[in-house]
């Protein structure tokens, strides 16, 4: 795999210094297999408009829960058609009303909450990446929001070897906004993610 060919640590402290639109040139030349995955959250329009000014066709994986607020999907519906994005949507096997019925919306220490995060979101995602088999996946996860993502960088690897490139990490929330409304950006403040629920905790498709 791609990942274990590079020396990542040696890569970040290059890049650590590099804009994200620099990153993103350095690390699309590694491979023509990549894709950027999005939950269209609160700062999805900021990687989602860099990235296509790069590549224009890049794979946008989407794996919705099924319980994204409506603004959710008005504001993906925006991005998709503003951006013309590369959509590939994935959503959970069983449908929602199933969901509801058997596990419900369950609370982060609720028994059934990793049968329900296993469910809406980490089953549709390993089916995402098992069909397109990247070597490269761009995040938008960043520096210091979970006890994970700190022991991380801009680049790192998956579980599956697969080289996770995330062009924003060292962004703080102060400087995300400063680019959304220098670049007039929309934003998805109503975001909730059911299986994260919590601001410091992790979504789960980022412990893969």
């Amino acid at each position: 795999m791609l990942g274990h060919e590079l020396d990542i640590e040696f890569w970040n402290e290059k890049l650590r210094n590099l804009s994200p639109a620099e990153i993103i040139d350095w690390a699309l030349k590694l491979s023509d297999n990549r894709l950027v995955t999005t939950s269209f959250g609160v700062y999805s329009a900021v990687l989602l408009s860099t990235i296509t000014k790069h590549d224009k066709d890049i794979k946008v994986i989407w794996c919705d829960t099924l319980y994204n607020e409506p603004d959710t999907y008005k504001h993906a519906e925006g991005l998709i058609e503003r951006y013309n994005l590369n959509i590939h949507k994935y959503q959970p096997l069983k449908p929602k009303h199933e969901i509801d019925a058997t596990i419900g919306l369950p609370g982060v220490d609720d028994e059934s909450h990793s049968l329900f995060s296993e469910v809406v979101k980490l089953e549709p995602f390993k089916r995402a990446l098992n069909e397109h088999q990247p070597e490269i996946w761009f995040t938008n996860i960043r520096d210091r929001k979970t006890e994970l993502r700190s022991k991380k960088d801009i680049l790192s690897l998956s579980k599956e070897g697969i080289l996770k490139v995330s062009p924003f990490y060292y962004w703080d929330d102060d400087a995300l906004d400063r680019l959304i409304e220098k670049k007039k950006l929309p934003k998805n403040v109503n975001y909730f993610d059911p299986v994260k629920a919590l601001d410091n905790r992790e979504c789960g498709i980022h412990l893969q």
